[in-house]
């Protein structure tokens, strides 16, 4: 193969990106990369394959790819572990104000022993709700279980009993995890069904002690609504690795609060997890230019 890279670490551009693929038979892309008509009319009728270095694949224009017969490879599984542990890590920041409490450190509001000072919520006997009990859903509620959680509720696009049993986790209705749950926690993938689903009615029925926690996708949340809740003590605190837009601009709303934690985009962010997830893009991308089964194809 003749590899044609980008110049630097970051994103190529996209006048780079469109200029780069015409013509190439297999293209390597980023979440970051958006893979829409115009790319694929750039690239032209030799593209035969997509390797994304993601789990998600909601920048790629499946429809599209799929319709013009395009093989897509992604990288699942091999991130799990290290996002759960950011779940876990992104939780714990919130709900005991981790970053807020380090700060009171730095800037000399620490003064003395005070009975009820940065007291948070903690997990011991709590009701832990979990949208999209996936394959990172089950590794978060593994993790979690030894917290001393008292109750998983979960929700999806329908039951999964043999992931919940190890558990003893519930399937209910969304509205029921947003007014049962001490902490939620979103790990579902963004389609058109879970886009905006965490939006006001949904902050609306959640506890005022909870806590909410995004290591999904940006778009499954309406940030406005959010904010309102954060702003007017609808929930106690929030945890967010993932936004829209990223990065996120450094005067939004969110980042005034207090209660809000948020992280930039870097859940499978271990030297272990993305040197595996690069090898297994370039195996998927290789096999699929062979014409040979991916070790991780997206069935379309």
């Amino acid at each position: 193969c003749r590899c044609v890279p980008g110049d630097a670490e970051e994103p190529v551009p996209r006048a780079e990106l469109l200029a780069g693929v015409a013509g190439a038979h297999g293209l390597l892309c980023l979440l970051s990369d958006r893979i829409d008509r115009e790319v694929l009319d750039a690239a032209g009728p030799g593209l035969k394959v997509i390797s994304t270095l993601s789990v998600g694949f909601d920048h790629l224009a499946l429809d599209e790819i799929k319709k013009r017969g395009i093989r897509v490879g992604y990288t699942p599984d091999v991130l799990t572990d290290a996002t759960a542990e950011l779940t876990v890590a992104l939780l714990l920041s919130a709900c005991r104000r981790l970053p807020e409490a380090a700060q009171q450190v730095r800037s000399g509001g620490w003064t003395t022993w005070k009975p009820l000072w940065m007291c948070g919520y903690g997990l011991s006997d709590s009701t832990v709700g979990i949208i999209g009990l996936g394959r990172i859903g089950q590794a978060v509620a593994r993790r979690l279980k030894p917290f001393g959680v008292r109750k998983f509720l979960y929700t999806g696009s329908g039951p999964r009993p043999e992931s919940a049993a190890e558990f003893g986790a519930e399937f209910v209705p969304l509205a029921r995890l947003a007014q049962e749950s001490d902490f939620v926690v979103v790990t579902c993938a963004l389609t058109p069904a879970t886009q905006g689903m965490c939006n006001k009615d949904f902050f609306a029925r959640m506890k005022k002690t909870s806590v909410f926690v995004n290591t999904s996708r940006g778009a499954v949340v309406n940030q406005e609504d959010l904010y309102e809740a954060l702003a007017q003590g609808q929930i106690a605190a929030a945890g967010l690795d993932v936004t829209t837009p990223e990065p996120l601009p450094t005067d939004h709303p969110l980042l005034s609060l207090q209660n809000c934690v948020v992280l930039p985009h870097i859940g499978s962010a271990t030297y272990a997890t993305r040197s595996t997830m690069a090898v297994l893009a370039a195996r998927n991308l290789l096999s699929g230019l062979r014409g040979e089964p991916m070790p991780q194809e997206l069935t379309l």
